[in-house]
């Protein structure tokens, strides 16, 4: 079948439609006509011969053709964005808008204390940073990006693990002058502890203590179950009970006091992912996003190495 340059043109509007979710809207971000943009995307339905959107007068949603549909060229349009600027000499200039998935934890303590320099290093690129506790549909729902901690999720996304950090256990010393300090995983078994949800099952982390090739496995329990790392953080230093967090967490926060109570099982690691739609023509403000944040994570780790020497 002949290539129809037609195709390309509908493909740029029905883009520009997703991201703004209206006809209306996509209609001035390209300075058409609300029913241009409808033509538009008629034309090219009737091209490739199925339904792509659902219509209604509120908003405009993919259809599952048309879900697979974009999530099949958004990366293509992404290339002949990128080669677009590389032929205009802006390979290494990452500028325009850059959509980014993150959970709090990463937004908070990496994202949040760094992102100024970087932006001051880049002044044509203004960044949406959006923190949700899922994954969800990178493409769809318009993100050039996402970086989350834990186990890589199952998608058709191009995966890379930035780092993995050490999980540690916890608590206030005011709680542990109340209820004693535990000298073996096992004893938290008879102490209140902090419940974290993981979003992927819905059901609390199972606590989990590696020393070398030694795995423990302890049933905890605990009356206070959370999905936010902040209230856990905060109802630890409370005194509330014992909880697990992040390395790079406590040790940005070492005001709060908090103690490590198994500094002898420092096996169980929590992995760090970043995600994006292709590793072919991978736009240049998402390379230097990535190289952004591996940056803040080797300052994390340097700070890291520094608190473990002063404690020695």
């Amino acid at each position: 079948m002949a290539f129809d340059g037609r195709v390309l043109n509908g493909i740029g509007v029905l883009a520009a439609v997703v991201e703004a979710g209206t006809f209306r809207k996509a209609a001035t971000a390209l300075n058409l006509t609300q029913s241009g943009v409808s033509r538009a995307i008629a034309r090219l339905e009737e091209r490739v011969g199925v339904r792509l959107v659902q219509r209604n007068s509120r908003a405009v949603t993919l259809t599952d053709e048309g879900r697979r549909f974009y999530e099949a060229v958004a990366p293509l349009m992404n290339g002949i964005e990128e080669a677009a600027n590389q032929a205009a000499g802006a390979l290494r200039k990452p500028k325009g808008l850059l959509r980014v998935a993150a959970d709090a934890l990463l937004a908070r303590e990496v994202i949040g204390p760094n992102i100024h320099e970087w932006l001051a290093l880049n002044p044509e690129l203004t960044v949406d940073l959006v923190v949700r506790d899922h994954l969800g549909d990178l493409v769809a729902d318009g993100f050039d990006v996402a970086v989350r901690f834990g186990e890589p999720e199952q998608s058709a996304l191009v995966t890379r693990r930035l780092l993995d950090t050490r999980v540690v256990t916890c608590a206030a010393q005011d709680y542990l002058e109340r209820r004693g300090k535990p000298q073996h995983p096992r004893a938290l078994a008879k102490h209140d502890c902090i419940h974290f949800r993981d979003p992927l099952t819905g059901q609390p982390y199972e606590w989990v203590f590696q020393r070398g090739k030694k795995t423990l496995a302890v049933k905890v329990h605990g009356r206070l179950i959370l999905n936010d790392s902040a209230a856990k953080l905060a109802a630890c230093a409370a005194g509330h009970g014992i909880t697990q967090i992040l390395e790079l967490e406590l040790l940005r926060h070492p005001e709060l006091g908090l103690v490590d109570l198994f500094p002898d099982w420092p096996g169980e690691r929590f992995p760090l992912h970043v995600y994006y739609p292709s590793r072919h023509h991978v736009p240049a403000k998402v390379r230097a996003f990535v190289d952004f944040i591996v940056a803040a994570l080797k300052n994390s780790a340097a700070m890291t190495e520094s608190h473990r020497r002063s404690d020695a």
